[in-house]
């Protein structure tokens, strides 16, 4: 029997499915998308991070956005935390490659990625609704508006509409974010001084916080977040438009600059912001951006996820049927990765609703933390490891009045570092001669709980075997080169350092092709670089 003439069908054009949709057909399969609406079309969510654009840059599509004219964002301003005065931190301060990133209009850059999937090769069908998927013997059958779709595979990237989610019953309500939006759009608001006239304005008060996004020709995104009892209950009170400018006015700054503009658009509500699925992959499918977990809008990590997300989606599924064999782990490793990194926002945005100074409002209060199973150490290890600096994690710490036990457990980790940093200068001291510097007569050892494991990594669009250096503070593993996990397997013999270069060194040139970029003479100080970056890490401990 002849299979379906269409490898994977993508539900949803949005920044996932577009560029899940993209990836794929670079990959050479046959994809098709169907969206529900037809675009250009609104959609909340304007402010991007830095940390899409390589990802936009790798679909062909940066080049577009850039050119599009959206506004320039350096950052962000907030008031928040126990300053009453706004405060910034910028982008250049952790992210040197990118230092900027945009507020676009949603419609515009929804579209602009949606034409880029065209231009790849993708099929493109709009106003073609999905209403559910059935799964068969080697492929799936989608039921579209237009009539039944048979595929390969399905990426069900219906945003929170979360269609394979809610087919599935996979959807699990986040308990501590329990908010509601009300938002609108005005035109001739104020913006802030410069250079911070493009950023994201976050003013928190009693009951909530309230955002201002600066778009182009003169537009603003404003809304309101709020407890979702407390709002509902306004909103039926009040009326939505009533309900919004009463939160503007709570939010002094924020009214300031809006006190000539005129709301042009809305107001729109959005209620239950947070969740995740509980199993975001099968043989055929895979749950990709918002069908698959949102979190709290704090951070405007949205668009960022959608993007990676795909990056991550789109690699298990030309694994599983470029290699079958590899669709359970890839699978397992794809849930992983993306859950790390819904986590971390996550983890990050409950740091700063919990160190803000309004403790006498019931909205703050209830979402200070005040327990859970993780220690504060491993909160806060959770929150940031795995990911680049951020700028956020110090930000709570300067600005905010964080529960005291996170504080002192920060405080904690940060000088265990500092003092493995010290410790390694006396042991390795610049300039010093490295057939007499100490660290020569040291012993090296993994860690307690570290651990060297084969998982699938992501490479070149796809999960390929590869060594991994996992343990409790990294359960999604770190991938490691060659090099590094020969170094590490090298640590169970108990030799010190001086015996596993020259081990190393012999290894290298008996075989120059396990690590081709890699020559006897450049190895030493790579391999010395990486136990430093271990150890200062905790990976590794060093015996005097």
């Amino acid at each position: 029997m002849r299979g379906p003439s269409i490898d994977v069908a993508v539900v949803g054009g949005g920044p996932g499915g577009s560029a899940a949709a993209t990836l794929l057909a670079q990959q050479g399969w046959r994809v098709v998308v169907l969206e529900r609406e037809r675009f250009p079309r609104p959609h909340v969510g304007e402010s991007l991070l830095p940390a899409s654009l390589p990802i936009l840059r790798d679909l062909g599509v940066l080049e577009a956005v850039e050119a599009a004219g959206f506004v320039r964002k350096l950052g962000a301003t907030m008031v928040w935390g126990s300053d009453p005065d706004p405060w910034s931190w910028y982008f250049r301060e952790t992210n040197r490659s990118y230092p900027h990133s945009y507020q676009v209009e949603r419609d515009r850059f929804d579209h602009l990625l949606l034409e880029n999937a065209a231009a790849t090769g993708v099929e493109v069908r709009q106003g073609e609704r999905v209403s559910s998927v059935e799964f068969l013997d080697g492929g799936v059958r989608l039921q579209a508006e237009s009539g039944p779709v048979d595929a390969r595979f399905v990426v069900d990237a219906s945003g929170q509409a979360g269609l394979l989610a809610r087919q599935l019953r996979l959807r699990q309500n986040d308990a501590f974010f329990q908010n509601l939006a009300v938002y609108a759009y005005f035109d001739g608001a104020a913006h802030l001084p410069a250079p911070n006239d493009g950023n994201i304005f976050i003013e928190s008060y009693g009951q909530g916080w309230v955002w201002k996004i600066p778009l182009s020709a003169g537009r603003t995104s404003v809304g309101a977040v709020v407890d979702h009892a407390t709002g509902g209950a306004g909103i039926a009170d009040l009326g939505a438009d009533a309900f919004l400018r009463a939160q503007i006015d709570h939010a002094p700054r924020t009214a300031a600059l809006l006190s000539a503009a005129r709301m042009t658009d809305g107001p729109h509500v959005a209620r239950d912001w947070s969740y995740t699925a509980t199993d975001l992959v099968g043989p055929s499918h895979v749950l990709i951006g918002d069908a698959a977990c949102f979190v709290d809008p704090l951070f405007s990590s949205g668009v960022h996820l959608a993007l990676s997300s795909a990056v991550l989606g789109s690699a298990y599924v030309t694994t599983a049927l470029r290699r079958p064999q590899m669709t359970g782990p890839a699978g397992q490793e794809y849930g992983a990765r993306y859950l790390q990194q819904y986590r971390h926002f996550r983890e990050l945005a409950r740091l700063f609703y919990a160190s803000n100074h309004h403790a006498d409002s019931y909205f703050w209060e209830a979402r200070r933390i005040t327990g859970g199973s993780d220690s504060p150490r491993h909160a806060f290890v959770r929150a940031v490891a795995g990911q680049p600096p951020q700028g956020y994690e110090r930000s709570v710490l300067q600005r905010g009045d964080a529960p005291p036990a996170f504080a002192n457990a920060v405080s904690a980790v940060e000088a265990v570092r500092a003092e493995r940093e010290q410790r390694w200068a006396r042991l390795l001291p610049d300039g010093a001669t490295l057939g007499t510097a100490p660290i020569l007569s040291t012993v090296p050892r993994l860690a307690p709980g570290a651990t060297l494991e084969r998982r699938p990594v992501l490479e070149a669009g796809e999960f390929v075997w590869a060594d991994v250096l996992a343990g409790p503070d990294r359960p999604e593993g770190t991938p490691l080169s060659p090099l590094v996990a020969r170094l590490l397997r090298s640590l169970d013999r108990d030799r010190p350092v001086r015996e596993l270069l020259t081990a190393l060194a012999a290894e290298a040139d008996a075989d120059v092709d396990a690590d081709a970029d890699v020559d006897v003479a450049t190895l030493v100080p790579l391999a010395l670089a990486a136990l430093r970056v271990l150890y200062v890490d905790g990976a590794v401990l060093i015996d005097a």
